[in-house]
């Protein structure tokens, strides 16, 4: 579980987030959702501890991160999994060496132990046979299957996904969905995904928080979209024809 308490982040004379209170619960996926410009990314960048907050606490389970020694900003860092929008693979290692290297930085194992949890994780994304593959010898899909691997390859606690979809087609990003979904209830991990495609967020959102302008301005989960009258909600999600049409159509089954 991670607990946001009243973050508020500047930048210069600008506030950047206004006062964001909210808990991301272990088990779940939860979302972050909003236009550009609504504070995701520095709320992101705040949650991974790359931004301090000038005001509120973040606690990993029970003890913030700002209240935290050296030592233990250290063992937190090994008890998180990113997955980058890009993917972020080293072009000049192969699969295998992309989906070690955390296990090189963070790890005392011997090779042949890492080799084995790399294999291990490759086979749960559905990957095998592509250990000596370079990055550019894949697909888009399968690159990002590479970086759900390299994430989890570490057994993190937490799981961090900065729109996972990014420049997948729509029958890639449902496969990336699901599987970041279902990693994270085997392995009761912490996943925060920061989203704009509203297709995952009608699809594995079950728990969401929408910024607008750096404030959150609703939550609930993926079903709660569909009855709710707020308005920020109705203006973000329905600005599509085929959302309307979703809408409408689980108004007159309800």
């Amino acid at each position: 579980m991670i607990k946001v308490e009243n973050v508020h982040k500047r930048f210069g004379d600008e506030e950047i987030l206004k006062g964001i209170t909210t808990v991301f619960d272990r088990g779940k996926t939860n979302l972050i959702i909003g236009q550009s410009g609504s504070g995701k990314t520095v709320l992101l960048k705040c949650l991974l501890g790359l931004f301090r907050p000038e005001e509120g606490l973040i606690y990993y389970e029970d003890k913030a991160i700002q209240h935290m020694n050296d030592a233990e900003q250290r063992t937190l860092r090994e008890e998180i999994g990113m997955l980058f929008q890009g993917g972020a693979l080293f072009d000049s290692m192969t699969i295998e060496e992309n989906v070690m290297f955390p296990l090189r930085m963070f790890s005392n194992q011997k090779r042949t132990e890492m080799l084995d949890r790399v294999n291990e994780v490759l086979a749960r994304v559905n990957l095998e046979n592509v250990n000596k593959k370079f990055p550019a010898e894949i697909s888009g899909g399968m690159q990002k299957r590479v970086s759900i691997a390299r994430a989890i390859v570490n057994k993190p606690k937490y799981l961090f996904c900065d729109e996972p979809n990014s420049g997948l087609d729509p029958k890639t990003a449902t496969v990336i969905d699901n599987l970041i979904q279902e990693i994270t209830h085997e392995y009761n991990i912490t996943t925060v995904v920061v989203s704009h495609d509203m297709n995952s967020v009608m699809e594995i959102g079950e728990s969401i928080v929408l910024l607008k302008h750096g404030k959150l301005v609703w939550q609930g989960t993926n079903e709660d979209i569909f009855k709710t009258d707020n308005e920020d909600v109705t203006n973000f999600v329905y600005s599509s024809d085929l959302f309307k049409k979703i809408r409408d159509v689980q108004l007159k089954e309800g």
